[in-house]
């Protein structure tokens, strides 16, 4: 054998060493996001109407087994009555009942802002979404509990105008659920969030989660080492994030 026969058998196992613990990186993610969106009743919200309110603005996600329609209903500062539509058709917003002509950056940043609250109220539901891709960081340990900790980054198709952004989640290693997550997101300037379960409750064996919101004060600190910052007192509280009025109707 040549030298140079032995070099690329040598790169050809490395490669496929690390190919395989790839492999089994996504695999052992996969496993834990299957039991967290069991733990959480996620299933149910396949064929579901779910409504609540946030922060006085009312939200209805319906899910049809791939079919969706997302709105939200407020009043301006005029007193008109807004009502925003997200669907697999695009996106509509009537003012007083009529019909609003928009230009597309302002559909493209409402359909943003209206898929961003519902995405983050379903958590854990969208994991399996094809565009996801999950990666097994390792344990983790957070105020004495033992976790999972899963990256989640996107692919460009189909992962939508976020498809840079990243996300990191921690699962509890016997309950399954998802108690933290931190996020780092690309568009109107970026920026992170560390996200800390408040207060759960479970609607139509559905749960949903409240959360404290922090912020790193060093904007470049990894979001992957956000539960180390969050343990040191590194974080600052920047919001409260309360889902109220909860309901849920399964669709026949």
């Amino acid at each position: 054998m040549t030298k140079y026969t032995f070099a690329w058998l040598v790169l050809g196992l490395l490669l496929f060493a690390a190919c395989s613990g790839n492999k089994t990186q996504r695999s052992e993610a996969q496993a834990i996001v299957d039991a967290a969106l069991e733990a959480h009743g996620s299933p149910k919200l396949n064929k579901s109407v779910v409504t609540f309110k946030l922060r006085g603005t009312q939200y209805r996600a319906l899910r049809d087994n791939g079919a969706f329609v997302y709105s939200r209903t407020f009043s301006d500062s005029t007193g008109q009555r807004i009502h925003d539509v997200l669907s697999n058709s695009g996106f509509k917003r009537t003012v007083d009942e009529v019909e609003a002509e928009l230009p597309e950056e302002k559909k493209q940043a409402y359909s943003n802002s209206v898929n961003a609250v519902i995405y983050f109220a379903l958590l854990p539901y969208f994991l399996n979404d094809a565009a996801v891709q999950k990666a097994y960081l390792g344990e983790a340990q957070v105020k004495g509990e033992p976790y999972h900790k899963i990256k989640v980054t996107f692919t460009q198709e189909g992962g939508g105008e976020g498809f840079q952004d990243q996300y990191i989640y921690w699962f509890h290693k016997d309950r399954h659920t998802m108690d933290y997550l931190a996020y780092d997101f690309q568009e109107n300037g970026g920026g992170s969030r560390f996200r800390e379960v408040s207060n759960v409750q479970e609607v139509g064996g559905i749960r949903f989660q409240d959360y404290h919101n922090y912020k790193a004060t060093d904007k470049d600190f990894p979001i992957e080492n956000y539960d180390r910052a969050f343990e040191a007192g590194k974080l600052e509280k920047v919001s409260e994030i309360n889902l109220d009025e909860v309901q849920v109707r399964e669709l026949e």
